[in-house]
């Protein structure tokens, strides 16, 4: 399958933003995008105007690269937020944030959903008691995530447990450190995703 395999850093500062793709290195002064806080590319200093269509596709591109999706793949998560009941915008995120991928990210068994994408497809977790091995699976309320036996000596798991603390476990999932383990509580909430993102402009876009 297609998959962006360039340099992290570079689509943070295009989206001129932070989009922890990096993991614990998005937190120091390594950051690229705290030290050249401009796009990349020998027009990057440049003065730019953009539309109103540049700022909406922007912000699809930035929230698309946040979760790691291909635009197909993306455009169909739209397509069915807005088939379901509710802000459209909304239930796009909220659909994203239920991805198993994306909830391993979010209990700190991963230091970025990359790195959470690539755990899950290799097998380390479980999903109430069965083998979960598709980022994409969706999670609803009273699912058990566990990480396998073999998977808790990994160095690379247990140090992203340790700095969980700094970015926070949200409120509809719960994490039991000793245990590896992880629920899903209930349904995420629209002030859980602190990341700025502003999802009417995607609507706005995609309903050109």
């Amino acid at each position: 399958m297609a998959r962006y395999t360039g340099p992290s850093c570079r689509l943070c500062r295009r989206e001129n933003t932070e989009l922890y793709l990096k993991g614990d290195r998005c937190y120091t002064d390594k950051c690229a995008i705290k030290r050249r806080n401009y796009p990349p590319g020998q027009h990057g200093q440049g003065r730019t105007k953009i539309s109103a269509y540049g700022t909406q596709l922007r912000e699809k591109q930035k929230v698309r690269r946040i979760y790691g999706l291909l635009e197909k793949q993306f455009r169909g998560y739209f397509t069915e937020a807005d088939r379901m009941k509710g802000v459209t915008g909304e239930n796009l995120l909220f659909l994203l944030e239920k991805r198993l991928d994306n909830v391993v990210y979010r209990l700190g068994f991963a230091s970025s959903r990359t790195e959470a994408r690539q755990l899950v497809m290799h097998g380390h977790f479980t999903l109430n008691g069965r083998k979960a091995d598709i980022p994409s699976m969706q999670l609803k309320p009273g699912d058990i995530v566990l990480l396998k036996d073999k998977s808790r000596k990994i160095a690379a798991i247990n140090d992203s447990l340790e700095s969980v603390v700094r970015r926070g476990v949200p409120q509809w999932l719960e994490l039991d450190k000793d245990s590896f383990r992880g629920s899903v509580k209930g349904l995420p909430a629209r002030e859980d995703i602190t990341t700025p993102i502003q999802e009417q402009l995607i609507v706005e876009l995609y309903s050109k």
